[in-house]
């Protein structure tokens, strides 16, 4: 599933490619996608003429993010919301340069590097200078048209959504503060994205590594000081994956061909039963909120 190092990755590959670029046709092959978020979704014919009219002629301005969430700001004043979630992916190739590889991000799925569109593509946008495609293995992702800001804002999407790690706002009383009015486990409650967006799985368990604090910690047992390593590790360790790609070794593609590369940093996920780098103990392993946890029981406490 990408996390957010990855999508912002994925939003800064496309920014060259796309920004810029003219909307001249939409399909819209899998109408759930574009009809709501939930989890039991109900195809709307509204919703999905609403998304290809509101779509159709109009200009890409700019692309921002929120949590892991791609907002497309369109010339309309319109707003295209996509959320990958754990098996969408995004893929651009360009219709300019033959020899361009296509931009990918998102969940691994070998058919993209191979062709384009692939049956796993549910959302084709052709563009004047390229395809933007949407696919997506098991149809968990959606993408949303808003026709101005006051509706999306409306909307209330992100209302839950705690503070931007990548953020000059993202300041150290906000953080201690906002751990300090929570209780229960500390991965639990970075999971749940309402202190913090960004620490999925994989980002948790190498911040709390770093900050040598155990991920089965409660919240109200942690000292300031202990705090303050979580912040600065976070600090750390976001931005470097974002500057390395993300940890999708095999899977994005950037817009200069290369791929992330930040897995061959993690110290402790995907560890499990491995020597700790740090000390030589042995990696350990438990699960919190159902999801694989590794941490080394010397180097955290």
């Amino acid at each position: 599933m990408p996390e957010l190092p990855e999508v912002e990755s994925l939003r800064l590959s496309l920014i060259p490619r796309i920004v810029g670029s003219t909307i001249q046709k939409v399909r819209v092959l899998m109408p759930k996608l574009v009809s709501s978020k939930g989890t039991t979704r109900t195809v709307s014919n509204t919703k999905v003429a609403e998304f290809i009219n509101g779509l159709e002629d109009t200009k890409i301005v700019s692309i921002n993010r929120r949590a892991k969430n791609l907002i497309f700001n369109l010339s309309s004043g319109g707003i295209l919301l996509v959320h990958l979630k754990m098996t969408g992916q995004l893929a651009f190739k360009s219709n300019k340069n033959s020899h361009d590889k296509a931009v990918i991000g998102g969940h691994p799925i070998q058919e993209s590097e191979l062709v384009l569109p692939n049956k796993h593509s549910y959302i084709i946008m052709q563009l004047d200078n390229g395809s933007l495609y949407y696919n997506d293995v098991r149809q968990f992702g959606y993408l949303l048209y808003f026709k101005s800001l006051e509706v999306f804002e409306a909307e209330g999407h992100f209302e839950n959504l705690g503070l931007e790690p990548l953020d000059q706002e993202f300041i150290w009383q906000d953080f201690y503060t906002k751990i300090k009015a929570k209780t229960g486990n500390i991965k639990k409650l970075f999971l749940d994205q309402t202190v913090v967006v960004g620490l999925g799985n994989i980002y948790a368990d190498e911040v709390l590594f770093r900050a040598g604090v155990l991920p089965t910690r409660n919240t109200n047992s942690l000292t300031k000081v202990e705090i303050k390593k979580i912040y600065e590790a976070i600090l750390v360790i976001l931005p470097k994956a974002v500057n390395m790609g993300g940890s999708s070794v095999a899977n994005y593609i950037m817009a200069d061909g290369s791929r992330g590369t930040y897995a061959h940093e993690h110290m402790v996920y995907g560890r499990g039963g491995k020597e700790c780098l740090v000390c030589g103990t042995i990696l350990q392993k438990t699960v919190i909120a159902s999801r694989t946890t590794i941490f080394c029981p010397e180097c955290q406490k």
